[in-house]
């Protein structure tokens, strides 16, 4: 027979059981399961550019500009336009003068009139007119004194507005708009290029926090083996109590870095899996990038490239475009002003709506009106001095920026040169620090060194990897500013690109390219 501790110590066991069994199955149901990832500099780039909201919003800022460069293209097409007056209805009285004794009655007017107007409409941007083929119907119906219904139709007419004098804004919108779609290209490019910068940071970011978590966690580990060692040796006299309260004081001062290494870790992988799209489900690991084998920037080189393939150039075009026109506008609105229009074709009027279309008479009416400024004390003339005085700053400006451009990419360039043989130096000197460690490490062991000499050591090598992590993110920082300053792949040997098309959905013309 099993005596009550037995009893007590089975139901323990069981609960036990029954407990991990639980806690098993809970975990096995839980949502959220871990991933872990190992990413490169490329791939971290390669999801910012896919999945970021700073991707997205470049995305959706290109495909507006892309729609209003498609209602820009579509004035020059031809309209077919459909118009309509239905239903007006009037029961007024209305004032009618005699023509004999000129008295003025007033007589009831009680009416409804419909009409239809079907118009072909196409935009001469050349010349700035307007020509239209249009077919019109109307009916009136007279409700007093008399019952009457008339219908007027107008079979076809051809109708055409010539502004002589006038600004032509489709000639100056046909040079301007073109260059804008072009230009929102290669800004929708240097927005991809500002993502690639940005995930840069948050890449290295997240490195330098992985490295100086593990080098925390080591610094603890090693002091905290010494430590140990040293308290057997301060027990057998051969080191001063002053080194041993050194590397305790190591070991405490170690384990608050592991913890504040921990938060900055945890707070640089929170940016970067935000940055880039994914949740708190997923880990991520960095591997360590190199460097550009035998790349060196040439400075004309990189500064061809930035005036003729990013946004610089083109907007300098632009804006001395801009100018222009707003010269051409003033003169244009300064004197006489003079406008053509012309009007041909056939008109009928019928009580029957078959009738109103039989026997059509021809209609025709052309005229030129002027206008003529004989006194405006100067409003036209100082609009013209003003737009072109606006002008001349503005190249000035084109110029002062062009200056500061060469001085920018001068800089850039020769950082970056200087950046790569620095990234060589910290690397070396990454190595040299690590092997110094080990030997100092050694010799401690050995009792040939104090601990001072130690932690000198530790250091240094901490300063040299931190040291050569910072280089290899300023390297590729100031490579990826020169890649967006002239859109240009500089390791492949290529402009950079991108699939507009998928981008719109739409198909684009090769003359928009």
């Amino acid at each position: 027979m099993k005596s009550p501790g037995a009893y007590i110590k089975a139901l323990l066991c069981a609960w036990v059981v029954a407990v991990s069994a639980i806690v098993a199955h809970g975990q096995e149901e839980s949502p959220l399961i871990k991933k872990r990832l190992s990413l490169t500099l490329d791939d971290v780039i390669e999801l910012a550019r896919e999945q970021s909201q700073a991707a997205l919003v470049a995305k959706h800022s290109f495909t507006v500009k892309y729609w209003q460069y498609r209602t820009y293209k579509a004035q020059f097409l031809p309209s077919l336009n459909l118009s309509a007056q239905l239903g007006q209805f009037n029961r007024s009285l209305r004032a009618l003068q005699d023509a004999e004794t000129g008295r003025t009655n007033y007589i009831e007017n009680n009416s409804m009139t419909n009409s239809l107007n079907l118009s072909i409409d196409q935009n001469i941007p050349f010349t700035g007119g307007t020509v239209s083929l249009y077919t019109n119907l109307s009916r009136l119906d007279q409700f007093s004194p008399y019952d009457e219904i008339t219908y007027n139709s107008q079979p076809i007419n051809i109708y055409y507005n010539q502004p002589i004098t006038a600004f032509n804004t489709l000639k100056w919108e046909k040079k301007i708009a073109p260059k804008e779609f072009e230009l929102a290209k290669k800004q929708y490019l240097e927005s991809m290029e500002a993502v690639t910068i940005s995930a840069t940071t948050y890449f290295f970011r997240l490195l330098l926090a992985q490295g100086t978590l593990e080098m925390a966690k080591r610094s603890y580990e090693n002091n905290k083996t010494m430590y140990g060692i040293s308290q057997e040796r301060f027990k057998l006299g051969t080191i001063q109590k002053n080194e041993l309260l050194q590397l305790e004081l190591s070991v405490l001062n170690d384990e608050l870095k592991v913890s504040d290494a921990e938060m900055n870790l945890m707070m640089a992988m929170t940016q970067l899996r935000t940055f880039i799209g994914f949740n708190e489900s997923v880990d991520i690991d960095l591997q360590v990038p190199g460097v550009a084998e035998n790349l060196m920037l040439d400075y004309d080189l990189v500064l061809n490239k930035s005036f003729a393939n990013s946004t610089f150039g083109l907007s300098n075009q632009i804006s001395q475009l801009e100018a222009q026109r707003s010269v051409a506008q003033a003169k244009a609105s300064n004197g006489l002003q003079a406008s053509l229009f012309a009007r041909f074709g056939l008109n009928q009027v019928n009580e029957e709506l078959a009738n109103a279309y039989k026997n059509p008479m021809d209609q025709e009416a052309f005229g030129l009106t002027l206008s003529l400024p004989i006194i405006d004390w100067g409003l036209g003339k100082g609009r013209v001095k003003v737009a072109k005085s606006q002008q001349e700053v503005m190249e000035s400006q084109i110029i002062q920026k062009e200056q500061e451009r060469r001085e920018d990419v001068m800089l850039q360039v020769l950082q970056f040169n200087l950046q790569s043989a620095q990234c060589e130096v910290s690397k070396k000197a990454d190595n040299v620090g690590k092997m110094r460690y080990e030997s100092a490490k050694e010799r401690f062991l050995n009792g040939t060194i104090s601990a001072t000499d130690l932690n000198v050591a530790q250091n240094e090598m901490d300063n040299a990897t931190s040291q050569y992590l910072t280089s290899l993110q300023n390297y590729w920082t100031y490579y990826y500013t020169i890649r967006q300053m002239s859109l240009y792949d500089y390791i492949e040997n290529r402009p950079l690109d991108a699939d507009f098309e998928k981008l719109t959905g739409e198909k684009i013309e090769k003359n928009d390219k």
